[in-house]
């Protein structure tokens, strides 16, 4: 397809959701909840063709995890947003200060328009809908990009969003790179975007053109503190959990671990133990996840390389020692003990089942180096009294924190999700996703009988002595 006939196709697609939604700019509330409904049932009903798709996409991807971190959390999503609707969408009043009596003052949540969404391959299903639901509750019609990575993934979507959303209210763009890059450059009222934080500068800076406000929903290196006097017995299979879901390829993974020099042994030990239990073989396991392309696998394996070149200890956890060949993009966990900032791995977000382990003396020193590196997506801290905790949290900078697990501040609709600086702008889930998809308007009103009067010119002894008397009561 030439650049000018992608062009002419997105134009058309967003033309027509711009017309119809100049036609109804405030769906009711069950219109709404209808949206809600039949995207629903679309996740529910196709449940099997979903999961057979992103195992298509990835050569291996249990179905475990797609059912519970892909349709289990849009689904939440789902009925989370329906229970709350009718209150979000409600107008709601607000304080009018005295100097603005007998004024009154209220908030009006109206819809943007359309809103474009361009989503990742590592959770092809939850990162498309996900965002897709907040923007329906919202009240707008949405255009979606999905990654040209996952395309059964991509072309499923397409197919069953078609039979059940007019193409005017949601609707799928497939296609690579110059598809993206074309539907970056449409005149969107949002356009959110999940995704590696060197194409998210690339997307602000095509959306900028025309003014489109951004969310990104980028990465980072998200940090583990393993506080002194830890246990290792808890918090091991928590990080082993976390770090191997998808085989690492997940945005906020634990990335690398800060443990203190005297537990580093016993760390790895731990380590080697939990994911034995976990996944005693690797290679025919359906448990464990494959690395989503050849172009990705071998990037990952030249960060180990790269860590082992510069003097990291390499231990690769293959509880059942066998062979793992490349054409299956199945790569061992990976341990890289003794790292420093000169490596790859320490530089680059690593979107795998590599665990660079770095030590720190003190919590001074581990809060440094921290906050010494882009801020990251997500923080998890294991152990630690109340006062190491709270520097933590207060001195650091991250999306979100988990503490004494990893992962699941995602789960929580009631938590709003995003990054911070490099990691990411703005945020979504719950409430606070309906409200990053609606404009917040303004309103005052002023009754017949007030009193500015007392403010018009001309100027003089009335004007100071209201002005006076306000400046007292404000």
């Amino acid at each position: 397809m030439s650049a000018a006939t992608i062009v002419e196709s997105l134009s058309a697609l967003f033309t027509a959701q711009r017309a119809a939604f100049a036609a109804a700019p405030y769906p009711p509330l069950r219109v709404r909840v209808d949206r809600l409904d039949r995207l629903a049932a679309l996740v529910e009903d196709h449940e099997d063709d979903i999961v057979g798709a992103v195992a298509a996409d990835f050569g291996v991807r249990p179905a475990q995890e797609t059912r519970l971190a892909e349709l289990f959390m849009v689904s939440v999503g789902i009925r989370y947003a329906r229970r709350h609707l009718r209150r979000w969408i409600r107008d709601r009043r607000v304080a009018t200060p005295l100097y603005l009596w007998p004024g009154r003052s209220r908030i009006v949540r109206q819809p943007l328009g359309v809103v474009g969404i361009i989503s990742p391959w590592n959770y092809p299903v939850q990162l498309a809908l996900l965002p897709a639901v907040a923007a329906l509750a919202a009240g707008n019609r949405v255009l979606l990009k999905p990654s040209e990575l996952t395309a059964h993934t991509a072309e499923l979507l397409a197919r069953l969003i078609r039979e059940r959303f007019a193409a005017d209210e949601f609707a799928v763009a497939t296609g690579g790179p110059d598809v993206g890059e074309a539907f970056a450059r449409l005149p969107f009222d949002h356009l959110f975007f999940t995704g590696s934080t060197a194409i998210g500068r690339k997307i602000a800076l095509a959306a900028a053109e025309n003014l489109t406000p951004v969310t990104l929903e980028l990465g980072g290196k998200s940090p583990v503190i393993v506080c002194p006097g830890a246990d290792l017995k808890v918090l091991v299979p928590r990080l082993v959990t976390g770090k191997l879901l998808n085989a690492g390829q997940t945005c906020i993974a634990p990335d690398y671990v800060l443990a203190p020099g005297d537990r580093v042994d016993a760390l790895v030990d731990a380590l080697t133990t939990s994911v034995a239990a976990m996944y005693p073989t690797l290679g025919a396991n359906p448990d464990y996840a494959s690395i989503v392309s050849d172009r990705h696998y071998a990037r990952l394996a030249a960060l180990i390389a790269d860590a082992e070149r510069k003097g990291a200890r390499v231990v690769r956890l293959n509880p059942g020692n066998e062979p793992l060949p490349e054409r299956a993009r199945k790569l061992a966990p990976t341990l890289l003990v003794g790292v420093h900032d000169g490596m790859a791995a320490m530089r680059e977000e690593i979107f795998g089942p590599i665990l660079p382990i770095e030590t720190y003396a003190t919590v001074d020193e581990a809060i440094s180096k921290i906050d010494a590196r882009p801020r990251s997506l997500a923080l998890y801290a294991f152990g630690g009294d109340r006062e190491t905790r709270e520097r933590l949290l207060h001195e650091t900078f991250a999306g979100g924190v988990t503490l004494d697990d990893t992962l699941w501040h995602f789960g929580n609709e009631e938590l709003p999700f995003g990054g911070i600086g490099a990691s990411g702008v703005g945020a979504y889930h719950g409430e606070r996703g309906f409200r990053t998809f609606s404009h917040e308007k303004a309103v005052f009103v002023q009754p017949r009988y007030a009193l500015t009067w007392l403010l018009r010119p001309p100027y003089g002894t009335r004007f100071e002595t209201v002005l006076r008397l306000l400046k007292r009561i404000a």
